[in-house]
């Protein structure tokens, strides 16, 4: 099976990654490491004891073991892959022991197909914790936006509730964008992909269908020439593929072809025809010049703004 996005993949190591691009044929996939084996590890499941890293600390961890596999992003050989876990093939057998989880899947599945969403993060390979997120991911663009308004709707009946001053700051803080925070929540307010059932809080996470992939521009994947910061203001000509990794926004500029964003931060920031001001490393390729919003972790001084909301 091919792996996308969002998936996870466990290496003979038995290192646990999650997939942070689509597979573009070839001999490495673009991951993340995430768990490694640790007999003091704080998370535990039906393989084990497992440590969670963090962004830095996985660098650090496969500059040591695997140098190799450091290229920019964590770059797996296939051949090191064991298992491939599918989101939407493990979600079912989740939800028939997590409460929380059952209650949102039933919901999303009476208007998205049930084999369309599935669940990634710390659930997707059993190590979730007690405050563990829940991410949801939806397959196919037509199937996302029916959740959204599926959320919208819930929100509005009472079936599900508004996100606490106390979620949006903890979002807030693990974010650390580059915006206000009043700025920060009304940008995300509006993309209706987040809610909250009980104390449990969700959110859910677009991924291209077999069509969609078909679509997919290898120019958006293609590394330029960097030249330096830039900032720019711009009318969104096409945001279709806006909640998308790389987020992306064509845009009617005179220098610039389109902005892309690498950070989930910045995905849905922005409708068609709205007026956006961006930050981020103008990079030149022999298709096009274009932003790039995300180009670090942090994505410190980069950002999309939208003027218009």
């Amino acid at each position: 099976m091919i792996p996308r996005i969002r998936d996870f993949v466990i290496t003979k190591q038995d290192w646990i990654f999650s997939v942070v691009s689509y597979d573009l044929g070839e001999g490495d996939l673009k991951c993340l490491l995430r768990y490694v084996p640790d007999k003091k590890g704080e998370r535990m499941s039906e393989r084990g004891r497992y440590r969670k890293l963090s962004f830095h600390e996985s660098y650090e961890f496969l500059r040591k073991h695997r140098p190799e596999y450091v290229k920019g992003v964590h770059s797996i050989p296939k051949g090191d892959i064991k298992e491939l876990l599918r989101p939407e093939e493990r979600l079912p057998r989740i939800a028939g022991h997590e409460e929380p989880v059952r209650a949102i899947y039933e919901l999303l599945g009476k208007h998205v197909p049930r084999e369309r969403i599935g669940i990634t993060g710390s659930f997707l390979c059993g190590l979730n914790g007690e405050k563990s997120d829940l991410d949801f991911v939806i397959y196919g663009l037509k199937n996302f936006n029916s959740a959204r308004a599926v959320i919208e709707d819930a929100r509005v009946e009472g079936l599900l509730t508004e996100l606490k001053e106390a979620v949006w700051k903890q979002i807030y803080e693990k974010r650390k964008p580059e915006l206000s925070y009043a700025d920060f929540v009304a940008h995300e307010r509006r993309k209706r992909n987040r809610g909250a059932i009980g104390s449990s809080y969700f959110d859910i996470l677009y991924v291209r269908d077999r069509e969609e992939i078909k679509q997919l521009d290898m120019r958006n994947y293609e590394r330029g020439e960097g030249a330096g910061y830039g900032k720019i203001t711009a009318e969104v000509k096409d945001a279709y593929f806006s909640f998308d990794s790389p987020a992306i926004y064509e845009i009617d500029h005179p220098e610039i072809n389109r902005v892309l964003s690498f950070t989930h931060t910045y995905a849905g920031q922005a409708l068609e025809r709205e007026k956006i001001e961006a930050r981020g490393v103008i990079e030149r390729t022999k298709y096009e010049t274009r932003l790039v919003v995300g180009t670090t972790r942090e994505a410190k001084g980069e950002w999309i703004r939208s003027l218009s909301l």
